[in-house]
């Protein structure tokens, strides 16, 4: 009886359709962490070193209970996620245990990088107010205008439903990824190391009239 009752609430949920449905193209949209610079990802207050790195995972993997991060002195945490290029950020998902320990607001910063506790006083791009999401369902949207262009992503968890700490499982990242472009740091350097030289071409000098 007992597990008829489980199954039946199971199919309650909300998420259930949008789970079957294209759940590969699902996986690939959540694709982002892939593009996390992960050694450079810090936690501010996680309880064990590292923790905070490990939320951050494939889709398939969200359900996942082995891997958490939990905070320390309070209930908050800041993670500070710099990308490997540009990132243009469309939503987001968060998932904890459902019970007090789980997230109830997060607060978005762009291209803070090393953001500390006493950054997140300044207004943040985004600020949302979080439910209880065990099974990874619920997606808040992000306002892309303000998230066409970050290289770096923090992440505040600024308070839960009232336990003495947070504890999140999983954060999925949805958007677009450009690769940044080396190849113009590159020429300048190359630039850069050519401007001593200046005095040297003074002779050629006349020619720029004829260009301009």
């Amino acid at each position: 009886m007992s597990g008829h009752g489980h199954g039946h609430g199971h199919g309650g949920g909300h998420g259930c359709c949008e789970d079957d449905h294209e759940p590969a193209e699902r996986g690939l949209e959540y694709g982002l962490y892939r593009r996390i610079d992960i050694e450079k990802l810090q936690c501010l207050n996680e309880s064990r070193d590292g923790d905070g790195k490990l939320v951050f995972k494939p889709w398939d993997q969200r359900a996942d209970r082995e891997k958490f991060v939990e905070s320390d002195a309070d209930e908050e945490l800041l993670f500070n996620i710099p990308f490997t290029g540009s990132v243009k950020l469309k939503g987001i998902i968060i998932s904890g245990e459902d019970d007090e320990s789980h997230p109830s607001e997060m607060r978005l910063y762009k291209n803070i990088p090393q953001m500390s506790f006493d950054d997140t006083s300044r207004e943040p791009e985004q600020a949302f107010r979080l439910n209880r999401d065990a099974l990874a369902q619920l997606e808040y949207p992000t306002k892309i205008a303000r998230f066409s262009n970050v290289h770096h992503l923090s992440i505040h968890i600024s308070r839960n439903f009232g336990a003495d700490s947070t504890r999140v499982y999983y954060i999925g990242l949805r958007g677009e990824y450009t690769e940044a472009h080396r190849h113009e740091v590159t020429i300048c350097n190359y630039e850069a190391a050519a401007n001593p030289a200046d005095h040297k071409v003074e002779t050629i000098t006349p020619q720029t009239h004829f260009i301009s």
